[in-house]
């Protein structure tokens, strides 16, 4: 989903209904618009608006719980990767192999998920490295004692944890946002501008006060669809933490 296009739609919409209540009003005969109607009206889209109002806060929640999740699955990763390197450094020369392959998939991770391109999209699927060739070479190694058998259990361990990680990921990438619930939101709010502007004066201030409310709106539910992706967008996760990890391998 493109953010920008759905919020320029979305905002599109609720100032339009405000501004097709203005008209509607316009042709309204005075008994229409009498004190009884009008409250009337307010007490149902209040209660629209207060509904459409605690979705859109349950859904920036929701999206937020999930970005702060990934952002700290990313810090673990990095923290991993760190520590791996440091206990195959403590296996001694023969670990060199296995060292260097675990640099290769860090720099291949980092320039898959941020791309230097903004163009591009970030690539979540871990290469065969994480899964195949760094456990394989681990596996390889020939302990020569007590210490170094212990110390290729825990480095199997890490890069178990490394691939299962990466997948993890990948798998969180899909969207979390349901799309029929935030239409159902875009409709609430487009009764709640309809019903502002019908029973509104057709004035500047009015006008204004619905294309601020509306931008208010819109700038919520995008919101929403930038937290739900944290690789891509203006709010995209940083790279910093992997990159500390790579500026520490090898030491």
């Amino acid at each position: 989903m493109n953010p920008f296009l759905i919020t320029s739609i979305v905002f599109a919409i609720l100032f339009a209904a405000g501004l097709v209540g203005l008209r509607v009003r316009a042709a309204l005969t005075e008994h229409h618009l009498t004190e009884d109607s009008k409250e009337s009206v307010r007490v149902g889209m209040a209660f629209v608006g207060s509904m459409a109002a605690l979705l859109l806060a349950l859904l920036i929640s929701s999206t937020a719980n999930a970005y702060d999740a990934e952002k700290g699955q990313v810090t673990q990763l990095a923290a991993k990767i760190i520590f791996l390197d440091r206990v195959l450094a403590g296996y001694g020369p023969d670990s060199a192999e296995p060292r260097a392959e675990l640099r290769r998939a860090a720099e291949s991770a980092v320039v898959r998920m941020w791309p230097t391109d903004h163009g591009r999209s970030a690539q979540l699927d871990p290469s065969l490295s994480w899964s195949e060739s760094l456990p394989n070479l681990i596996h390889g190694l020939a302990p020569h004692d007590d210490r170094q058998t212990a110390i290729k259990s825990q480095a199997l361990a890490l890069a178990g944890e490394l691939g299962e990680m990466r997948w993890l990921l990948f798998e969180e990438a899909e969207t979390s946002v349901s799309v029929p619930l935030l239409a159902v939101v875009v409709v609430w709010l487009t009764m709640t501008f309809l019903s502002i502007g019908l029973f509104a004066p057709a004035n500047r201030i009015v006008i204004t006060a619905l294309l601020l409310s509306a931008l208010s709106a819109a700038g919520a539910v995008f919101l929403i669809l930038e937290l739900d992706m944290p690789f891509d967008g203006l709010l995209r996760l940083s790279s910093t933490p992997m990159q500390k990890a790579l500026a520490h391998l090898g030491q």
